[in-house]
């Protein structure tokens, strides 16, 4: 059974910025996980992609991916993580807590290089694909 993965953009931005092509690298793993996005995401990788050519294409790859819609009840979400962090001093950008809420919604964990997310209760993260 694959394993549900939302990939952070911090990932797409990593390899990007190498030359890198993130979607060979989950074409290589599409049987063994499947590779989710959101709309936040999606909005951070695409809006520092400066040739059209190749903003198109990204745009046309993440309609590839599956797609965690934030729904109000995902929004309660985010709302209720960032009260409960707060709380206990770990501030955590709203962007990512609703990467965070995404995954937790989907049962996935979050690909990322941002360490932040690490401080997100059941939350799965891991830093590269085994």
């Amino acid at each position: 059974m694959a394993a549900n993965v939302l990939v952070d953009s911090s990932f797409f931005i990593d390899r990007l910025r190498a030359a890198g092509d993130p979607f060979e690298e989950f074409a290589a793993r599409a049987d063994a996980d499947d590779f989710l996005t959101c709309g936040v995401v999606i909005a951070e990788v695409l809006r520092g992609v400066k040739i059209k050519k190749a903003h198109q294409r990204l745009a046309s790859l993440f309609g590839c991916m599956i797609y965690v819609p934030t729904l109000n009840h995902v929004w309660e979400r985010v709302a209720k993580l960032a009260w409960e962090l707060d709380r206990t001093g770990r501030i955590m950008q709203i962007t990512d807590l609703i990467i965070a809420a995404c995954a937790l919604e989907a049962d996935a964990a979050v690909l990322t290089l941002d360490s932040d997310f690490a401080q997100v209760p059941g939350l799965r993260v891991i830093s590269r694909l085994v």
